[in-house]
This record gives structure tokens, sequence and C-alpha cells, in this order.
């Protein structure tokens, strides 16, 4: 018996009239469900496309590599455009800004030995099964050339029962990889871990909370600095989709001369912002804000950059700090801003720009805003995710 698919969730998995969620799919198909759950496609909807990694039916890394870019660009932007309805906001839509492929500078591998060495990859989607994926076409070509280093760290690192954490982020100074494992370090492992940093020619290696040794140091441009960042550090995840974010914030700044960046990190908002405006930095993580105000020191032509270690979500900052500046810039983490955003709208501040890696947090906070008097401007979407159900927003308040 067919059946029709009637919509694309938000993971990415077709659901059907009687809410049967099946992988694969696209809206419109008449597809068979087979005993195993999968499906097999009788009727092709013109979007249906030839995955271009090889890898997808069995890497649990990309949900949607079997639809077009413009539906999958379309999907994204209708996952944000429900969030933000769903509040009776309107939806100001600008632009939408897609990576391309194999642009992801940053990605959480896992390794694990095998009989001939090791292998090093990303999980099959919902399993424990390790996928070994030379042809990704997800990272940088540079990360995938790294991969010898990440086989012998995982042969090094490993038991044979255990899995490894690898966090590698491409930098401008070759690979910086962080090794999450339960082996001790010593003296004699330092001393190799040490040799095989300049083997491979690492920038930084790190192993668990403590850094090996940094070769070359691991810096991201940010605006007009170069950062390292601490070890693991968040970071967005391509330098296309970062570029969009700061290019939407820096076309918001208006005549704005000092500028409050809430949740700064090691500074992807703040030190570009400093080319134009005095900027206070404030960050939960001393470690990121150390690499920022770095930055900030050895980069030249920047107004005044100050930052202030402080967790926001249990001390945001009061209306009569927020009222010394001209608008804020909050980036928070996928819960959201809630305390931090009520605490704005009882400000006297005019203008707000929001940055957000989750929908339904962004429009609570949005609503609050436009509760306390801000009009939404416009909003754009940044897709750093490809081919996966992730998405981000940043958007424009101004109070009417």
């Amino acid at each position: 018996m067919t059946k029709i698919v009637e919509k694309m969730t938000q993971a990415g998995l077709g659901q059907l009239a009687d809410g049967t969620l099946v992988e694969r799919v696209l809206p419109g198909e008449e597809i068979e469900v087979l005993a195993d759950g999968s499906a097999r496609v009788i009727t092709p909807v013109v979007d249906r496309v030839k995955a271009p990694c090889r890898h997808f039916k069995s890497c649990g890394g990309c949900a949607v590599q079997h639809a077009s870019d413009r539906f999958v660009e379309g999907w994204k932007t209708q996952i944000v455009e429900r969030a933000v309805t769903a509040r009776d906001l309107p939806f100001p839509l600008r632009h939408v800004h897609t990576s391309p492929p194999k642009s992801r500078r940053r990605a959480r591998l896992s390794g694990r030995r095998t009989k001939k060495g090791a292998m090093v990859g990303f999980h099959a989607k919902a399993s424990d099964a390790l996928i070994d994926v030379p042809d990704c076409q997800l990272l940088l070509p540079g990360i995938r050339a790294g991969f010898p280093a990440l086989e012998a760290l995982t042969v090094i690192a490993a038991s044979r029962k255990s899995e490894v954490n690898l966090t590698v982020t491409d930098t401008l100074n070759g690979l910086d990889v962080h090794v999450a494992t339960e082996k001790t370090l010593d003296g004699p492992l330092r001393i190799e871990l040490a040799g095989l940093a300049e083997a491979h020619d690492l920038a930084r290696l790190a192993w668990n909370d403590d850094v090996v040794v940094t070769r070359k140091s691991p810096d991201q441009q940010f605006g007009p600095a170069r950062v390292a960042p601490p070890a693991a550090s968040f970071l967005q995840a391509t330098r296309e989709g970062e570029q969009a974010l700061v290019n939407a914030v820096l076309g918001s700044l208006g005549k704005a001369r000092k500028v409050v960046d809430l949740f700064s990190g090691a500074g992807t908002f703040s030190l570009p912002i400093a080319a134009k405006c005095e900027v206070h930095a404030i960050e939960g993580d001393a470690e990121m804000l150390s690499a920022l105000d770095r930055g900030w020191r050895h980069a030249t032509g920047l107004k005044t950059v100050t930052t202030e270690v402080r967790d926001l979500f249990r001390r945001p900052l009061e209306p009569d700090e927020l009222n010394r500046f001209d608008l804020a810039v909050l980036d928070p983490p996928r819960a959201g801003a809630q305390a931090q955003v009520a605490t704005v709208a009882a400000s006297d501040l005019k203008s707000v720009i929001m940055v957000s890696c989750n929908p339904v947090t962004f429009a609570r906070d949005a609503s609050a805003l436009v509760s306390a008097g801000f009009a939404m401007v416009w909003i754009d979407v940044v897709d750093q995710f490809r081919w996966s159900p992730h998405v981000e927003v940043v958007a424009s308040f101004t109070r009417t």
C-alpha cells in the first residue's frame, strides 16, 4: 500500500497523514513504507536530487542531502517563520545565506581503534556505529587532510572498547585538535603527543583540560584582529556563515558610538564592531575574554574594547547598566537570553541586534522585546549547518 508524504518535520523527517515519520523522503512523494521502516519512493517530486555525498545513507551527519538546495532553503526559512509567527510576530525576511559545501571549519568527530589501526568519522543516525567518511562533503579539505593525525591520536587515546571525541578546528596556522579521553596525561605521554603534533604539523594539541603543545598560534580572524580562542571553545561553524552574521550586525550599527556585546565569546562581533564603535564585551568564560583582549591589544586601528566576566543567566546586566550604551548585541547559547532580554526590555536602549542558533528561543525573546515597544526591522536566516536541521537567525530591533 502506497502513501503520500504530507510534510517535512523540523528534524528533516517526512511525515505521513497518520503521523508516521520516514527518513529521506520529501513532501508530495508517493512512497511505500518497508518492513524496516525505510521507504521506497514510487513517485519522486522535482526537488529530489542525487545526494552529493556517497556516505549519506549510512552517516548520521546529514539529514536532507536528497533535497534540492532550493527546497532546503525554503524549508529552513519556514522553520524560522513558524517559530516567529507562532508568537504572533511579523516575519520581515531580508536575506537567506547558505554556506557552501566543504566549508565546515570545526567538527566534533569520534575515533575508535580497529585491528589495523583506527577509524575516525561520524556516527550513524541514532546509533553507536561509527562511519568512515573519506569523501565527506561538509568538512574543509584541510580537516579531511588531517585525518591521519586524528587516527594516530585515536590509537593512543582509545582503548579497545572505548571511543574518543576529537574536536578539530581549521585555523589560520593549521589544525587545532582537542582530544577528550579517559586516558590520563603523564610525562611520557606528553612527550609522545608533542612528537605527534610535530610530525603532523598541528598548530595546537589539547588533551582533556591540558594544552599539550602550541606550535603555532591557532588564530581566527575576527575583523581586523587575530584571536586564538581556547581549545574546543565555541566558534561559528563556517567562515562564510560567520561573515554573513557579522555583516548583518555591522550594517545595523547606525550612529551608535558605544555598544555592549552580550555573550561575546572570544570576539566574533566585538572586534569587527570595534573598528567603528567602543565595545564592552561580556562573557561568562574568562579564557575566551582573555583571548579577545589579547587579540584587541595586538590589532591596530580599533577603538576601545573592555571586557567583563559575568554569568548573564544568573546576573544579567541591569537597566541602569544598559542605559550607558547606544546598542546591544546578543548572541546567547541555544537556551536563549530570557533573563537578559527582560532587563533590556526595561532599559532605555533604542536598538538591539539578536543572533540565535535556536528559532524557538529566539522567537520567545523577540516577543518580549516587541511587547516592550521594539519593532523587528528585519530578519536574516543563516544556514551554516548545510543539509542538517540546524539554522541560525540574526535580527534587528528598534524601539518605536
